[in-house]
């Protein structure tokens, strides 16, 4: 029982990891990126969905997103959300296509952009001491149902510490790396 609690905590605390790198791929440094705006939500008939789940996020150039709304009325709300997000874009809409320009990357620009990164990796941090939470109260739930000894629950909460902090070190080094590249002119 105790060996497939840290299989399982291990593969969840793993996907954290994998899903931080790919959101940090997702955060360019000059050039447009579709998935950019992956994480900016905009109300929809009363729930908020993800911008592409509204509209169509194409490329118009190499410094230029277009996000074309499938509904005519979702135009403004779709602009807002996405001035109203972290990334610091300004949109502007002509007609029912809104242009999203990717500004110059001052050095201002890399800061805030940093920030978003570090937000990132404190997102993954947090998800992986969730797991680490779950996995000690399920170890907490087998002790008192006698199923666990007191030291193979101690052992236990060691090897999932270990994997807590062999996780979160990976996710520092992450965020190094890409502070490294954002900073790089």
């Amino acid at each position: 029982m105790i060996s497939e609690l840290k299989v399982a905590t291990e593969k969840k605390m793993k996907k954290s990891v994998e899903a931080l790198n790919n959101d940090l791929g997702k955060i360019r440094t000059g050039r447009a990126h579709t998935g950019l705006l992956d994480h900016v939500t905009v109300e929809y008939y009363g729930s908020m969905v993800p911008v592409n789940q509204v509209a169509n996020v194409t490329l118009v150039d190499a410094r230029t997103i277009g996000v074309q709304p499938w509904e005519k009325n979702m135009v403004g709300k779709v602009e807002k959300a996405i001035r109203d997000s972290d990334l610091g874009l300004n949109p502007a809409s002509v007609g029912d296509l809104i242009r999203v320009p990717m500004p110059a990357l001052t050095e201002e620009r890399r800061r805030d952009l940093i920030k978003v990164v570090k937000q990132e990796g404190e997102g993954a941090k947090v998800a992986i001491r969730n797991l680490r939470r779950d996995a000690n109260s399920s170890l907490k739930d087998a002790l008192k149902d006698k199923l666990i000894s007191e030291d193979e629950d101690r052992k236990a909460q060691d090897d999932i510490q270990k994997l807590t902090d062999k996780y979160i070190a990976e996710v520092d080094a992450l965020l190094v790396q890409k502070e490294q590249d954002m900073m790089q002119v």
